[in-house]
């Protein structure tokens, strides 16, 4: 099965929260709302330095991606108001 590169999620346990799901290497869960990362693969590499900067590229795409996502759910509910 081919998983998007990102994806939402929720729980009701946790309501107030938005969680964006990475599914390729490396592997995280973003808490939009609390801004904080889950990593789920041990980050490899030999220089930390380079494999810091790239875990920061891949969480910015994430907010990015998030926001844009975002944007269209507010753009279809829009719509439906009209």
């Amino acid at each position: 099965m081919k998983l998007p590169k990102f994806l939402l999620a929720d729980n009701s346990d946790m309501p107030e929260d938005l969680f964006v799901v990475h599914t390729e290497y490396p592997r995280f869960i973003l808490n939009v709302e609390e801004e904080d990362v889950e990593w789920l693969d041990d980050l490899e590499g030999d220089d930390e330095e380079t494999m810091a900067d790239e875990a920061t590229k891949v969480v910015e795409q994430a907010f990015k991606w998030c926001d844009e996502e975002l944007a269209k759910y507010d753009e279809e509910e829009d719509d439906e108001d009209e």
